[in-house]
């Protein structure tokens, strides 16, 4: 299908407004729209499209409609489109590092990695096609015949997230539509264009009108929007990536309407270094696991738990890998979504620092949305930050003598996403592994993994539900029990 030109609107500024709402394969241009700020310098990137309720409703009445036919459409069919999917991705991968640089600040490196990732979500998705399956069981009635369908639900409400706009953004409708559901993609209001792209590379690829719509708004019209999709009736599952707060408040929004709702949230992920540990390779993973996307990832490593009997060491290295200045941050680094984010991470660590926390690697240096690489040692229980999700480049420093004492620090936070450990001794990192109350752990790797196939989603505070794999097939899917019984039953009186 050809795509629909954006109009080029202008607001009173000049400035313009390069794509639109996607609404039945159609571009929607509201009246009003919402400026998109650069992290660093906050000018202008850009002005996006601003949907109200009166558009929500509108898409979600589009992927009702819509609903009916695509539930029905074949393996093959489905199967067709995404690999037409892929090879459009594939084409658009400057312009997708692009946008995903100029909205969020990341490093073309990490945007890039998240195209490299969302192919993989999308190769995944078009073999999953065929693993949406139902099953045969025995009846107690002699005769009788049951089968188990796994049936779509109907419209499924996505919302994705600014710091892994295009993997999350794919993550938020793949599967959705590879169980036969509809899906409206909301974006983030830092990242809509990105998101865009996304939703306008399946409509060019051939998904019928309807079938994926993308809307986005403003901060502040965000919970009368979302509000109103969730309260439609044709709206039956809520896909929601975010943080641990507003996943609270999605998640109170879907009890209110009983829908069922699938969160991904916040982390807090340890990585524990026993005292067998590769120090060297759990240096190069640590760094990774804290410091990629400037520490704004879920998976983030925010503690590192180390032996007693090796911390020294290891904090040595940690410290040399870290604390190499760079002269052009934005460029080296990457920077944070915002001077806001940068204020909230400055006073995480003002806080650590005025009760008793120490520097052990790195620089105190937040300026704006520019934050350097910071290590910190002697945190305690008393400062803000060893609870709350720091999302910059920090991370504390922990010691243990016993497994027992590391799984209990692990342990000790509102966040189970994923762990880490490293040990040289597999049946040792196993045990350990096996008791740290995270969705994941990766043993000898870094907390930072994610592979389509695999079952994705926390514990506790971090959410609940799966992405990934065919795990996440019954999140987006309903049981359905059909009997075909036989005459001549006998019925009880």
């Amino acid at each position: 299908m050809d795509q629909i030109p954006a109009k080029a609107s202008l607001n009173a500024r000049g400035l313009g407004r390069p794509f639109s709402l996607i609404i039945n394969n159609q571009n929607i241009d509201p009246d009003e729209e919402f400026e998109v700020l650069d992290p660093i310098s906050r000018s202008v990137v850009h002005c996006a499209p601003a949907a109200t309720q009166v558009e929500a409703i509108k898409a979600v009445e589009s992927a009702e409609v819509a609903f009916e036919s695509w539930r029905d459409s074949t393996p093959l069919e489905k199967r067709t489109i995404f690999n037409k999917a892929i090879e459009i991705l594939k084409s658009r991968e400057d312009e997708l590092v692009n946008a995903m640089v100029r909205e969020t600040g990341a490093k073309p490196s990490w945007a890039a990695f998240n195209i490299k990732l969302a192919i993989q979500c999308v190769m995944e998705g078009a073999g999953m096609v065929t693993q949406v399956k139902g099953e045969l069981l025995q009846s107690n009635d002699k005769g009788t015949m049951v089968m188990v369908f796994k049936e779509p639900c109907g419209v499924v409400l996505g919302i994705a997230p600014w710091n892994a706009p295009i993997i999350l953004g794919v993550r938020a409708f793949m599967t959705p539509l590879v169980c036969g559901n509809t899906v409206v993609l909301k974006a983030s209001e830092s990242s809509p264009h990105t998101q865009y792209l996304l939703v306008d590379t399946f409509r060019k690829a051939g998904l019928p009108p309807g079938v994926l719509n993308f809307i986005c708004c403003p901060r502040e019209n965000a919970a009368s929007v979302t509000e109103a999709m969730v309260g439609h009736n044709a709206v039956a599952r809520v896909n929601f990536t975010g943080s641990t707060a507003v996943g609270r408040i999605i998640g109170a929004l879907c009890a209110k309407y009983l829908k069922p709702v699938v969160l991904e949230l916040g982390g807090k992920a340890p990585m524990i270094i026993l005292k067998d540990a590769n120090l060297e390779e759990a240096c190069k993973a640590a760094a990774f696991g804290a410091m990629q996307h400037q520490g704004q990832i879920c998976m983030s490593t925010e503690r590192i738990i180390i032996h007693k009997s090796v911390s020294r060491k290891f904090a040595e290295l940690f410290k040399a890998k870290v604390s190499n200045p760079a002269k052009d941050p934005k460029a080296a680094l990457g920077c944070l979504v915002s001077p806001v984010a940068g204020d909230r991470l400055r006073k995480l660590v003002q806080n650590a620092l005025s009760h008793g926390a120490q520097i052990s690697g790195g620089k105190f240096d937040v300026v704006g949305a520019i934050a350097q690489p910071l290590v910190l040692d002697h945190v305690t229980k008393d400062m803000d930050i060893f609870y709350q999700e720091s999302f910059g480049p920090v991370v504390s420093l922990f010691e243990f003598e016993t497994n027992d004492e590391a799984i209990r620090l692990a342990n000790d936070t509102e966040y189970g996403l994923v762990s880490s450990v490293y040990s040289e001794n597999i049946i040792d990192a196993l045990a350990v592994a096996r008791r740290i109350k995270s969705g994941s752990c990766h043993i000898n790797g870094p907390t930072v993994h994610d592979e389509p196939h695999l079952p994705l989603g926390g514990q506790k505070a971090s959410g609940f539900g799966k992405f990934g794999g065919t795990a996440c097939i019954n999140e987006f899917t309903v049981d359905r029990v059909v009997t075909i019984g036989s005459h001549g039953r006998h019925y009880p009186v």
